[in-house]
């Protein structure tokens, strides 16, 4: 296989099994499609329009050896593919852990748990405003988790938060090699200026609140819907 493939092959490869999964009778996630294509269409204009911005702006930038060269605006056809596999892959694990196990993770914590994050996020964003990439993802996930934890009052965060520890594994694999891990070179660069410079291997740190943002306005939203219907 050509190695321009292979951005696309890892959305590919993301979407493959929460889609097979999603016809499952035990677990019918095909029911929730209206929650997830409204998330997914809400979520992936703010996210396509934060990568575009991002992108024109140097922050950061896509190798042309492992993508196909089809574009929209500045961004590879594929990064699109990404905020629409991406978030239906997370949604789908939150609703077997909460759905389909028919449990509540609503530890008595997880308030002391956002708080903490949300105090962190905001000092280390507004610390670091002369770094894009991390002072516009800690501070903008730190008022969405504000405002979901103190005027929505989410119970359903300690789900997320059990979720999104479940992800943690393909997240690393996935955004390993997407950094640059086990292949020659990255399939996304970073401005170092633009970054706090920590890493996990090949990842920036930044990243991890990147998903967990991006998972969690995703499930916000799915999670609206279904309560309103």
């Amino acid at each position: 296989m050509k190695s321009n493939y292979l951005y696309l092959l890892i959305n590919l490869i993301c979407i493959l099994f929460p889609v097979l999964l999603s016809f499952y009778a035990k677990a019918p996630f095909y029911k929730k499609w209206k929650g997830v294509s409204v998330a997914i269409l809400i979520s992936g204009v703010i996210f396509v329009l934060w990568d575009e911005i991002f992108t024109q702006l140097g922050i950061w930038g896509f190798n042309a050896r492992y993508i196909m060269g089809w574009q929209l605006g500045s961004l590879p056809i594929e990064e699109i593919m990404f905020f629409i596999v991406i978030p239906y892959a997370c949604v789908f694990t939150y609703f077997l852990l909460k759905d389909v196990s028919q449990k509540n993770y609503y530890f008595s914590r997880h308030e002391l748990l956002s708080y903490g994050l949300i105090v962190a996020m905001l000092i280390t964003g507004v610390y670091n405003l002369e770094k894009a990439y991390t002072s516009v993802t800690l501070i903008s996930f730190a008022f969405l988790l504000a405002y979901l934890t103190l005027k929505v009052r989410a119970r359903y965060l300690g789900n997320f938060y059990v979720a999104f520890c479940f992800i943690l594994i393909p997240f690393f694999v996935i955004n390993g090699i997407l950094t640059g891990s086990f292949i020659e070179e990255e399939v996304v660069w970073y401005n170092d200026e633009a970054i706090l410079g920590m890493r996990l291997g090949t990842i920036p740190v930044e990243d991890i609140f990147y998903a967990m943002f991006l998972m969690l306005i995703n499930v916000a939203i799915y999670e609206r819907v279904h309560t309103r219907s």
